[in-house]
């Protein structure tokens, strides 16, 4: 389905109830739209601020078509969406991404072959499918770290393996899913580029962010990256070029391992936008949420130049622990940081490992982003950028 530009005052639906859906909220909802949220939960960060919420399954037919029914667009603000549900959205209204990019990207499997086939760089690694994959690993994998195809995110589905018998017994831990064994490489560092790409095929990427991961969690994002501008390049090339041979509508992040030797490898894409990309809500002319908002409407991509370096700092349940003692955390000495910028999810109840917000650090310059991003994080008992 494609048309005309939908007019503000329409509403746009929403598959996801999370805190990626709760910027988008916000960002849809600032440009004159309103929002209605499909989810489950009664009590998810995106429904709290939407217009209007369907606590539904997404796979329940008639929640599906009451969204259909009142909204000319439709996304989803995770992955693991089921692919029936947008298929079904997309008989009714404009659906973006389509069922077929997201499944690109819900499968390491298919992704690495996608990615492969578009003439760039991914980690060298072999497809376990059976038992007797395991006879035919090439020794130079190893150590590697043994993937699940599906639903792995966060480091969840993960095991580091030294040989072809631990890889073997972790896969019978996952009990037997299909999964990519990949070497353990020296990195460098990681960096991702978000890139928007309308239904008229018009694109734009963002500024490339240098990330920290720790525990399999983003820890920190530093933007712009601290790469030379030919990796820039680069990177932001292939990810448009990734965009353009998924036919993809929306907003993708790409994930990049560097190597010592300059080498850039695709890690895995996200057919949505990014933790680590939400330093454009502070930094950028337009956010990445708001991008999404515009793809969805029809309406011309919006100017992703960063104003100012910025430094992200993913804000965990563990910084409401002190020990085995829970305490909220001294907002007001955060705030009181110099371009410390709080975005708090909404949620409830903090957990250990549970993404409960983030703070972006702005500054003239960049070493006074991350001077500032280390003041915060002192603040909140947790390690800093480096």
């Amino acid at each position: 389905m494609g048309g005309a530009a939908i007019p503000p005052g329409s509403w746009l639906g929403l598959l996801g109830g999370g805190q990626l859906g709760r910027m988008f909220c916000m960002a849809a909802q600032s440009l004159g739209y309103k929002v209605c949220v499909l989810d489950p939960g009664s009590d998810s960060p995106a429904g709290a601020v939407a217009d209007d919420h369907i606590a539904r399954d997404y796979l329940d037919r008639t929640g599906l078509a009451e969204l259909a029914a009142r909204c000319r667009a439709a996304t989803t603000e995770f992955e693991n969406v089921p692919a029936a549900a947008l298929e079904f959205l997309a008989e009714h209204c404009n659906v973006s991404p389509e069922a077929a990019s997201v499944a690109i990207a819900q499968d390491r499997i298919a992704e690495k072959r996608f990615v492969a086939s578009c003439g760039i760089d991914v980690a060298p690694h072999a497809v376990i499918e059976r038992a007797e994959d395991f006879e035919a690993i090439d020794p130079a994998l190893l150590p590697g770290i043994l993937k699940s195809a599906r639903l792995g995110y966060d480091g969840k589905g993960q095991e580091r393996v030294a040989t072809v018998d631990a890889a073997r017994a972790a896969w019978e831990r996952m009990d037997r899913v299909p999964c990519v064994l990949e070497q353990r490489l020296a990195l460098q560092l990681e960096v991702s580029v978000v890139v928007c790409r309308g239904r008229d095929g018009a694109t734009a990427t963002f500024p490339v962010a240098e990330n920290e991961h720790r525990g399999g969690i983003l820890a920190v994002s530093v933007v712009p990256a601290r790469v030379d501008d030919a990796l820039a390049q680069r990177a932001r090339a292939a990810a448009v070029t990734i965009a353009g041979r998924m036919n993809y509508v929306g907003v993708l992040c790409v994930e990049f391992f560097v190597l010592a030797d300059g080498r850039l490898l695709v890690n895995e894409i996200a057919p949505r936008p990014h933790n680590s990309g939400h330093y454009t809500i502070d930094a950028c002319v337009t956010s990445q949420f708001e991008q999404q908002a515009r793809v969805m409407a029809g309406l011309p991509l919006g100017d992703t130049t960063q104003a100012m370096p910025s430094v992200m700092l993913n804000i965990l349940g563990d910084a409401w622990y002190d020990g085995e003692t829970q305490r909220e955390p001294d907002w007001s000495s955060v705030v009181a940081v110099p371009g410390a910028k709080l975005h708090l999810y909404g949620k409830r109840e903090a957990r250990r490992g549970r993404k409960m917000g983030h703070v972006t650090c702005v500054a003239p310059t960049l070493d006074e982003a991350i001077a500032r991003a280390n003041r915060v994080a002192t603040v909140l008992g947790i390690e800093g950028a480096r």
